[in-house]
């Protein structure tokens, strides 16, 4: 158990003075911007998804 303690110890320590954060204008930016391709991509996704399922009920239909 002490082992766990010391663990998280050390990443709070790490995560305090050895990662360098960015400024919060990038921060708000690159969350925007993440954002933004994440409706992209979901809306690529439901394109795709949606021809395929009318390609394959064609298909079924026409069996």
């Amino acid at each position: 158990m002490a082992g766990i303690a010391n663990y998280i110890k050390e990443s709070f320590e790490e995560l305090k003075n050895n990662v360098t954060w960015p400024a919060w204008s990038e921060a708000q930016s690159l969350t925007i911007l993440v954002a933004v391709f994440s409706i992209i991509f979901s809306l690529a996704i439901w394109g795709v998804d949606t021809v395929f399922s009318k390609v394959i009920k064609a298909y079924f239909d026409l069996i």
